[in-house]
């Protein structure tokens, strides 16, 4: 089964894509060769651009604090299992608290580093990072794999409270949803929403169909139309039901 996530919002727009290179950038840090820990820089330095916002921070404490007000009115419900929802606020408190702790603007560490910026500026220019024009990041990339691990991970320390509290604020927007199964007819599906506010949308499908989805949505019509991929990868029309599961997430 594969899932596909679509943000109805430029804000979870946002969480999502730094979600997406945390994943990269973790995969590439625990590898060894000195190629794959340049992605892992190289994948900081993307993060940086897309955190780039001021009131991202200030975004995630007030929706972690929102969530632990909405958490706490569950308290006196019978129905909820208390160990599962104390361990949810600990881990929104142990975020919030981390992320009030952390200072100055996010990357500022980075950015304060003239080394790792003149790698910043050379790899944004195609081919821009070879040994002639930076030796002595050419010189790093020759140290051994734990001692480039060990920088890499103290340069990116100042960032985890950040995508600590990405974490939490995602997971709990993702067991917020109620899924359905639903059918789409020659490819292609619809839904009215009724003007109600969600935050995004989830999407399972069994891979074996080969459809893929393309979704468009406003708080009024979910819009999702079917694809599939020719030899040469150039989407066509899906012909045919395609089942799916769907799930609206909103907190």
């Amino acid at each position: 089964m594969i899932t596909y996530e679509y943000p109805f919002n430029e804000r979870i727009r946002t969480l999502l894509r730094l979600e997406d290179l945390y994943e990269k950038f973790i995969f590439f840090l625990h590898q060894e060769h000195p190629q794959q820990h340049h992605i892992a820089l190289s994948t900081i330095f993307e993060m940086l651009e897309v955190a780039g916002r001021a009131d991202l921070k200030s975004d995630l404490l007030q929706e972690l604090e929102r969530q632990k007000q909405t958490l706490l009115g569950f308290k006196s419900n019978p129905n909820v299992q208390a160990e599962r929802l104390d361990a949810i606020l600990a881990d929104v408190d142990r975020s919030s608290a981390a992320l009030v702790a952390t200072q100055g603007k996010t990357g500022q560490n980075v950015r304060d580093n003239e080394w790792l910026m003149s790698i910043r500026g050379r790899t944004i220019i195609p081919g821009g990072a070879c040994e002639f024009d930076l030796p002595s990041y050419y010189a790093w990339q020759h140290r051994t794999a734990q001692q480039r691990f060990a920088d890499i991970s103290n340069w990116f320390a100042p960032l985890v409270p950040l995508f600590d509290a990405i974490s939490v604020v995602l997971r709990l927007l993702r067991e917020s949803g109620r899924s359905a199964k639903a059918i789409a007819t020659g490819g292609s599906y619809q839904q009215m929403l009724q003007g109600k506010v969600y935050q995004m949308l989830r999407l399972t499908i069994d891979e074996k169909l080969g459809a893929i989805p393309e979704i468009s949505a406003n708080k009024y019509m979910l819009w999702i139309r079917f694809t599939a991929q020719d030899g040469d990868m150039k989407p066509r029309p899906f012909e045919g039901e395609v089942p799916f599961e769907l799930t609206l997430c909103n907190f």
